[in-house]
């Protein structure tokens, strides 16, 4: 059996995507039709729509992952509405239950990959200039499957998490995405700089905040300093750290803005 300290980047994005799927398969078979019609963590979707928005992503990555294995053609330019419009119509019964199925099947085919495969393979994910590794593709996945995953399991445990096993992996992936996800004219001009530590893992750099949001390395000299866990950390920047989901660990002291400030500055998506 391997060591942890022996597996790549693709493995461990891999090795995450099976334990989520295992960890949310059963809570979904169990989940009555009211539950699926039910408010999710995503304030404008259903459980149900949560996970047809899982297992629509899965079966889009289960395609281009396809194509560049050469087991099929490259999906065309309509592939992925068309997807989109099947899943939309299905009921939320056939929600659920398609996601399970897509969502195994695509987690079945990346661990069905070789080391030699994990490595070498690229993947035209259609939306990024250039092919990308097995680690990027799993990686890009895991972070939507992660926080949809807490959209689900929030909507009847008001004290979920982001898997554990996601968390570390996700983290040094969140910085890329800010440019989409911030919202910089909610700080209303206001500049500085704060310093982020984390724990569970530790992790400690800085934001420069201004006209744009970026993740920078750990001032010397911050405006002020956010201390949180690391999973709650991650669901502050995609906007799923309301005030009854957020840990009393969670404090930001001094500076331009406060907690309320940072949850208007990442809406989420």
């Amino acid at each position: 059996m391997s060591n942890a300290a022996d597996l790549t980047a693709a493995d461990q994005a891999i090795a995450a995507l099976r334990s989520g799927h295992d960890d949310l398969a059963p809570r979904v078979r169990a989940m009555r039709p009211e539950e699926l019609t039910g408010p999710s963590g995503a304030s404008e979707w259903s459980v149900a729509q949560v996970l047809s928005h899982l297992g629509s992503g899965a079966e889009i990555n289960l395609a281009t992952l396809d194509a560049a294995l050469g087991r099929a053609d490259a999906p065309d330019g309509d592939f992925n509405k068309r997807v989109w419009a099947r899943w939309d119509a299905m009921t939320p019964t056939d929600q659920a239950e398609g996601f399970l199925r897509a969502n195994a099947e695509l987690v079945d085919r990346y661990e069905s990959l070789d080391a030699t495969t994990r490595e070498n393979l690229r993947i035209d994910l259609g939306f990024l200039p250039q092919p990308v590794d097995v680690a990027t593709a799993a990686g890009f996945r895991l972070m939507e499957y992660a926080l949809h995953a807490w959209d689900v399991e929030v909507a009847s445990d008001p004290r979920a998490t982001v898997a554990p096993e996601a968390v570390p992996l996700l983290l040094d992936r969140l910085g890329m995405f800010f440019g989409f996800i911030a919202h910089p004219d909610a700080l209303a001009g206001r500049h500085g700089t704060l310093a982020v530590n984390l724990t569970d893992p530790d992790r400690s750099f800085g934001l420069d905040l201004g006209d744009a949001v970026t993740q920078i390395d750990a001032p010397g000299r911050p405006d002020g300093v956010l201390r949180a866990p690391a999973e709650a950390w991650l669901r502050l920047a995609t906007g799923r750290l309301a005030p009854e989901h957020t840990p009393a660990s969670v404090t930001v002291d001094g500076g331009p803005v406060s907690l309320d400030d940072l949850r208007r500055l990442f809406p989420g998506y």
